[in-house]
């Protein structure tokens, strides 16, 4: 969340009222629907840009643009006439004025996407859960039963929308919860420490994110409190972090402040000492 509403922000800043002038597919799968097709968002005037999870809505008369980066998708601001395709280029959408803005992707993933969407479609922005700040999560998080575990429920799009892996390891962490404990099991006091460290967290992340220029560089996430440090020092009690790796990601925690001393297993070993 705190990636997208800060680039949002600067792309409005830059754009706001700005005609687009062409919107060029450099990805063939990466434009998932056919209807409107692309060129009707041609001659038709940006305003105003927002998001909506980890969507960046780009609204344009009645029609809007969505934009999904997932894990290696970023946005450059274009000056300039620019018109060569570098390497993992997804979308470039040209205004009546500069900069464009070029979606390409690091990495070997191939996932980020965009759509078109007409009146009253919603997309694929119909299966998200609550924001982080509305009051219908804050009532999940206080009242809610869900009895799966922690770090991938706050990851869950449908759950809340807008929470990575990232912030989930730093939530957690500032909370002082386990990201192997379940919601149903949290007492009030916890619940409210969560809650309380989502927007904390998300609200600090923010902050510095408005402070870039420009579009979204290869590497993110400068600003994580654990995320990406197992084996540092905890930055509260000293103690060395520790990770619980997957296939597809690490969670990192402080088995002093989250799990009252126990290690969680790495899960390439199929094992999970309790």
């Amino acid at each position: 969340m705190p990636e997208v509403q800060a680039l949002a922000e600067r792309i409005e800043a830059r754009l706001d009222g700005a005609c687009l002038v062409r919107a060029t597919a450099l990805s063939f799968s990466a434009l998932k629907t056919v209807s409107p097709p692309p060129d009707e968002l041609e001659g038709r005037p940006l305003r105003p840009v927002g998001r909506r999870g980890k969507f960046l809505v780009l609204s344009l008369d009645s029609l809007r643009l969505l934009i999904h980066l997932s894990q290696g998708g970023r946005i450059v601001f274009e000056e300039g006439s620019v018109t060569s395709r570098p390497k993992g280029a997804v979308l470039r959408v040209r205004f009546d004025r500069e900069p464009s803005l070029l979606v390409k992707e690091f990495g070997t993933e191939r996932k980020a996407g965009w759509w078109v969407l007409g009146p009253d479609d919603d997309g694929p922005l119909t299966k998200l859960g609550p924001e982080p700040f509305s009051e219908e999560f804050a009532t999940f998080i206080m009242m809610g039963t869900d009895t799966g575990r922690l770090h991938p429920m706050l990851r869950d799009q449908r759950r809340v929308a807008g929470i990575g892996r990232g912030y989930s390891d730093d939530i957690l962490h500032r909370a002082g919860i386990s990201p192997f404990r379940s919601l149903s099991s949290l007492e009030e006091a916890e619940r409210q420490r969560l809650l309380d460290a989502v927007h904390s967290i998300l609200t600090e992340a923010l902050e510095v994110e408005r402070r870039r220029v420009g579009g979204l560089p290869p590497k993110l996430g400068d600003h994580f409190i654990v995320h990406r440090k197992a084996g540092t020092p905890c930055p509260r009690c000293g103690a060395d972090l520790r990770r619980v790796s997957y296939e597809s990601h690490e969670v990192t925690y402080c088995p002093q402040c989250q799990t009252g001393g126990r290690v969680l297993a790495d899960r390439r070993l199929s094992r999970l000492i309790r």
